[in-house]
């Protein structure tokens, strides 16, 4: 996982919770580098996650609940400092369902050994867009905050429902359907 996502999340921990939570969960969570996280570099996954059940511990709030409300903060700060990525689009729809023909391409094309979950999107009304979200990493959460973030950033009334599905050998699965509402 790129180190972009481990520093914006110590970045949402310390806002929002302060330094000393933030000392508190990197100690805690017993990692092999002390915390020590470039936006560049590249780290396991699950270091993220023990962090994550660190704060959870720590705050009492659900590692889902975390998980989600960290997804949200990194598709803002997506927004701000990756501005050329969202040029093109115009709706939540219309950014959501060119993540894997354009988005992930452009990712990898400043982080070449990025491991991206696929998104394919299918479009079955003006109004609805399906989501299908595989990874080895199995961070849904993640992926529905982002995309929570998506539709806040855009300002609209979109109901999204996550179905998790079962595992295909090592990839986790799920669908994301959003129906856009009327105001």
């Amino acid at each position: 996982m790129k180190g972009i996502v481990f520093t914006e999340f110590m970045e949402l921990v310390e806002g929002r919770m302060g330094l000393e939570m933030l000392d508190r969960i990197i100690t805690e969570a017993k990692l092999p580098n002390d915390g020590a996280y470039t936006s560049v570099g590249t780290y396991d996954h699950a270091e993220l996650v023990r962090l994550v059940q660190a704060l959870s511990d720590a705050s009492g709030v659900s590692m889902p609940q975390l998980i989600h409300m960290f997804g949200e903060h990194l598709f803002q700060r997506f927004s701000v400092s990756y501005q050329p990525l969202f040029a093109d689009s115009h709706s939540a729809f219309d950014f959501l369902s060119h993540i894997d023909d354009v988005i992930h391409v452009e990712v990898r094309k400043l982080y070449p050994d990025a491991e991206l979950p696929s998104l394919p999107c299918e479009r079955p009304s003006p109004d609805r867009l399906l989501m299908h979200y595989s990874s080895p990493r199995g961070l849904g959460d993640l992926a529905e905050g982002l995309i929570a973030g998506c539709i806040k950033h855009f300002g609209e009334n979109i109901a999204v429902t996550r179905t998790d599905l079962p595992k295909e050998g090592a990839l986790h699965r799920a669908r994301f359907e959003l129906v856009r509402r009327s105001a």
